[in-house]
């Protein structure tokens, strides 16, 4: 959105970035009631889908809005929603339940990080791909890392002699999709948030989210969200936090972002 990919011809700058955020209610209009029809009065923590969140103070209806328990991070809470209704999502498009080996692509990123979480708490095993460096937390998760890279296919088949059941990409890469389809009996549960070329569909897979031909799952993504509000408030679902950046250095924050390596949230804080 920032470099211009998605508006080439400016029409919709300048540009307020920033979908999600968490904050302190500071005024309210009358009526106000939060995602589960409470009553939201000044001095509420809530966070959510908040349209131009990079700012210290928005203008927002409250009733997409989920309250923010005392002992979570409004960071990890900022963070939630968008990337955990794409993994919930991501989960119940092919099925994934207690006893499947799922195979996650990109499993330390932002997305990849809950459909690990997600799929491991449906009481399923998950192989999860990513750089060595990220290897720890996702043990913590219980998960089984792996190196991405040449060969992913043999060390996948080293680790699941049985094979795995299903596959999710995270990271649009031509490896995640060639692996995937290459081990999984059913290409039908095989699928991808990030492979727009075509190849996915075109080999029986599925693909989510907002590209072209992928299905939004609008009221599935709708049904996850009080569902995942639930578990971060139980503890049970952790949002990895890449880095945090003051508001004021919101450009070196979208550099970062941009690197595509960022291994969880960017985070901004006034």
């Amino acid at each position: 959105m920032a470099s211009g990919v998605h508006d080439p011809e400016g029409a919709k700058l300048p540009l307020a970035m920033a979908t999600e955020g968490a904050g302190v209610v500071t005024a309210v209009g009358e009526g106000a009631v939060d995602a589960h029809g409470d009553p939201v009065a000044v001095g509420d923590a809530l966070y959510g889908a908040l349209s131009g969140a990079a700012a210290q103070e928005v203008t927002e209806k409250t009733a997409g809005l989920f309250r923010r328990p005392r002992n979570v991070d409004p960071a990890e809470a900022a963070g939630l929603l968008l990337v955990g209704a794409t993994a919930a999502h991501a989960l119940q498009a092919i099925g994934v339940r207690a006893g499947d080996t799922v195979l996650v692509h990109g499993a330390s990123g932002s997305v990849g990080s809950i459909v690990t979480q997600l799929a491991i708490g449906r009481g399923a095993r998950v192989i999860a791909t990513a750089s060595v460096g990220h290897h720890e937390r996702l043990r913590g998760y219980a998960a089984t890392p792996v190196v991405y890279g040449e060969g992913l296919a043999d060390r996948v088949r080293a680790l699941a002699p049985d094979g795995v059941d299903a596959a999710v990409d995270t990271v649009g890469t031509d490896e995640a999709t060639t692996v995937s389809l290459e081990l999984l009996p059913d290409p039908a549960r095989f699928v991808s948030i990030a492979n727009f070329s075509g190849a996915v569909q075109a080999a029986g897979g599925k693909l989510i989210g907002g590209g072209a031909g992928a299905d939004p799952g609008r009221e599935i993504r709708a049904a996850a969200r009080p569902e995942l509000a639930a578990a971060l408030a139980a503890g049970s679902v952790q949002v990895p936090i890449a880095r945090r950046f003051p508001l004021a250095a919101g450009a070196d924050a979208y550099a970062f972002l941009a690197g595509g390596h960022a291994g969880g949230k960017v985070i901004l804080e006034p």
